[in-house]
């Protein structure tokens, strides 16, 4: 019975959102719809701890379009061993790595491109920050010596550079 009275609860709300009027959801401050969303899955998985969301939606200057999202119970990342995030966080900690970062989503994609930059260092130093990249998985290589940011990673990027701005 209980699995019947949810099915019919889901149904009802798919209705409801099917004929509300389209809103587009604003992003300011105060304005908590996905935390109010990210609320009701964790209510219905009835987890107590609670969790975390984070998502996105982007169009590179390349043209390339992510959609992403993700979500973690409060209770496992808790328990996990955090010390193996360690070499990728270690990866995003230099100012220089960083800049390569923004040139490849911006798409300069060869080493030789990046070299042409200014207070990039030299080629062995961009190729030593780029193996540290990839290590990191922050990078991977597509062929000809093009690198970029892998699919999976382009938001969270985003997501720990919007994390650490003050």
């Amino acid at each position: 019975m209980e699995l019947e009275q949810r099915v019919a609860d889901l149904e009802r709300r798919v209705a409801a959102l099917e004929t509300a009027p389209h809103v587009v959801p604003r992003l300011g401050e105060g304005d908590f719809w996905a935390l109010e969303g990210l609320k009701e899955q964790l209510a219905a998985l009835r987890t107590p701890d609670g969790g975390v969301l984070f998502t996105g939606t982007v169009r590179l200057p390349t043209g390339e379009q992510y959609d992403w999202q993700h979500g973690s119970l409060t209770e496992g990342l808790l328990e996990a061993d955090w010390t193996g995030c360690a070499e990728s966080f270690a990866a995003l900690g230099h100012p220089v790595r960083l800049r390569l970062l923004r040139e490849i989503v911006g798409g300069r994609r060869t080493a030789a491109e990046l070299a042409e930059l200014d207070e990039i260092g030299t080629t062995g130093q961009i190729y030593h920050h780029l193996r540290q990249l990839t290590g990191a998985g922050w990078l991977h290589t597509t062929g000809r010596g093009r690198h970029e940011v892998p699919p999976g990673r382009v938001v969270p990027l985003l997501v720990a550079l919007a994390t650490a701005r003050p």
